[in-house]
């Protein structure tokens, strides 16, 4: 590798690891505050036992280390076919893991749903070629391994649904707008929170993305490509640009077969700039997408001051998924 690759690399490496501090500090405290104290006393919770279902955990979907899920089937194993709720777990590509969604997987579970929490290769010393694009296709992957292994255990998945937080709202999003094609079962709808979904250096004001200099457009293409796994080279607002950043922005992929989709977001985000929902808000409403966009006024990026727009979210969940994929 010359050393000109090699500084472009570093470079790339770089910005990537100040987007990560600035993702922690912004939101360590406030995701730590909601596990610690639960506003809903329990609503979104399950008292998890045989009765409920079963938990199938570290089931290999891939040859790389991360490339494991956890499996939540419920106990009544006598229906024909069954609805796959997956959800994607948060921390800003760089950390996190299936098992800190565990509360949310048994709530899915105990509704009636087949619920998969799926680990990806995470960015960081350890692996700096990792990337959300590396990430999504790690992800899309996965599935016919998820659904195989359903189907093994007794549960037959007909349909399925996307989910996550943050990054993994990220990650939910592309495969509902991106892989739902090639999916092995249809997409029928998606639910994310505060997921990234458009890279615009307007937008991205909370990183000073938007000066209009030199630096500013080089931070902004640094950040961008360590996100895209490659070197950004076109002109920002151009379609050469939208092109190369494609294949991790959600928005850019939104047309009239979109499927329905329910999010939540905070006005005061730092982390994933409001402004970035605000188009994919605009764009469902384009293409006449049927969708809830939940905005929590006075929060950042863990939505800690709203937790009644929250819980309004959260309830919408099971409304979307009575109407999208009712159980049968």
């Amino acid at each position: 590798m010359s050393k000109e690759k090699k500084a472009k690399k570093k470079g790339r490496v770089m910005w990537g690891f100040i987007y990560v501090f600035a993702f922690i500090t912004a939101f360590a405290g406030s995701i730590i505050f909601k596990l610690r104290h639960d506003p809903f006393r329990g609503e979104f919770k399950t008292a998890w036992n045989n009765s409920v279902g079963k938990v199938y955990t570290d089931i290999a979907y891939g040859s790389k280390e991360a490339n494991k899920f956890d499996l939540y089937v419920p106990a009544d194993d006598s229906r024909n076919s069954y609805g796959l709720v997956v959800y994607l777990h948060a921390g800003g590509f760089t950390s996190g893991d299936k098992s800190g969604d565990a509360e949310m997987l048994k709530w899915l579970c105990s509704k009636g749903y087949v619920a998969a929490g799926i680990n990806y290769t995470l960015f960081g010393t350890d692996h700096p070629e990792a990337s959300v694009y590396s990430q999504s296709i790690e992800i899309k992957e996965s599935m016919p391994h998820v659904i195989a292994e359903a189907e093994k255990l007794g549960y037959p998945i007909d349909e399925m649904a996307m989910s996550g937080g943050s990054a993994g709202g990220c990650l939910a999003l592309l495969y509902a707008y991106r892989d739902a094609e090639t999916s092995p079962v249809p997409v029928k709808m998606v639910f994310e929170a505060v997921g990234p979904s458009s890279f615009y250096p307007e937008d991205w004001k909370c990183y000073g993305f938007d000066m209009g200099s030199e630096e500013s457009a080089a931070a902004a293409r640094g950040l961008f490509g360590t996100m895209a796994g490659k070197e950004i080279k076109s002109e920002f607002g151009t379609p050469e640009y939208d092109e190369e950043i494609r294949d991790i922005s959600a928005l850019l992929w939104i047309n009239e077969h979109t499927v329905p989709t329910l999010m939540a977001y905070g006005k005061y985000d730092k982390v994933q700039p409001y402004e970035a929902s605000q188009r994919l808000l605009k764009a469902l409403e384009d293409h006449h997408i049927p969708y809830d966009y939940y905005l929590c006024k006075h929060s950042g990026h863990g939505l800690q001051n709203d937790n009644k727009v929250y819980g309004e979210y959260m309830r919408k969940i099971l409304e979307y998924l009575d109407t999208y994929m009712p159980i049968k």
